[in-house]
């Protein structure tokens, strides 16, 4: 699979950015990407940072206008699109929400994010309902995909659920950036978000794929540096902190196969003793 993920800037305009999204989805595909992933709502900037009930005018119904535009596209180069939206499902409910475009144009699914964070500049609790999907794989013309959108890849057990379903790539596009006051923990943050991510592709015999974007957005400078994993952890591409890039990069889907046989993490789970995270708290705290 040739996988290329888009690094860039996000402008105030939607119509802008979706614009800019197509020509570098046409100019990836010109030099052989096969699928193709947005960042996290794209179109759009990063709106979360204030509560602000006219923000809800930036979300659309899926099919809506981009996804039409998108699956048209996708069928157009014979690409996969993997296109993350504000999506609309009625008036007063509203998804964080990833739109799978497969290369004939269909839209076999989408994925509704279901880890909803809520902190200093992530008001996601205000805009997002948590998604009611659970997490699902899709069998696309180059392969085999599962989405995680932001905070859902902090999760152990969602990237486990996708890949107990045979998922050989995980696409996780984020909004993470820096706050200002938080200059002294900068590598420490993208130290934890990059293991993190890491550890998802070694202990699921996996790629994972992590879109970031870039520039500064009101409170938050976005930190760029979106790669691609292996199975084994080993980065096979990674991109600058602050410089737009759509790279492409080459897959091999049977080395996931190779690495689950050598080492079998999921033939070894002891599924009979993991009743204690099916709970919240498995018992009460001593004191």
């Amino acid at each position: 699979m040739r996988i290329a993920y888009i690094q860039t800037a996000v402008g105030p305009e939607p119509a802008a950015n979706l614009a800019a999204c197509q020509a570098e989805i046409r100019a990836a595909a010109a030099r052989g990407a096969q699928v193709i992933c947005t960042q996290e709502l794209f179109a759009t900037p990063y709106f979360c940072q204030r509560e602000d009930p006219s923000r809800f005018d930036l979300a659309e119904p899926i099919p809506g206008p981009t996804t039409q535009t998108l699956s048209a596209l996708a069928k157009e180069l014979g690409v996969v699109i993997l296109a993350s939206l504000f999506e609309r499902r009625m008036a007063g409910l509203y998804h964080n929400t990833a739109a799978i475009i497969d290369a004939d144009g269909s839209l076999p699914g989408i994925y509704r994010k279901m880890h909803i964070p809520d902190a200093p500049e992530y008001y996601e609790k205000y805009y997002f309902t948590p998604g009611d999907l659970g997490y699902r794989v899709w069998d696309t013309r180059f392969g085999r995909l599962a989405v995680l959108i932001c905070w859902d890849q902090w999760f152990p057990e969602a990237a486990r659920a996708v890949a107990l379903q045979g998922a050989a790539v995980i696409i996780s596009p984020p909004a993470i950036g820096w706050h200002d006051h938080e200059a002294d923990e900068h590598a420490d943050q993208h130290a934890a978000w990059h293991g993190v991510q890491r550890g998802h592709a070694i202990a699921n015999g996996c790629y994972v794929v992590a879109v970031n974007r870039v520039g500064r957005e009101d409170q938050l400078r976005f930190f760029g540096q979106s790669f691609v994993a292996d199975p084994f952890g080993r980065i096979l591409h990674e991109s600058p902190v602050d410089d737009p890039e759509t790279p492409v990069i080459e897959l091999d889907l049977g080395r996931g196969e190779r690495t689950r046989r050598e080492w079998p993490f999921l033939r070894d789970r002891r599924i009979d003793s993991y009743q204690a995270i099916q709970t919240r708290v498995p018992q009460e705290p001593a004191g």
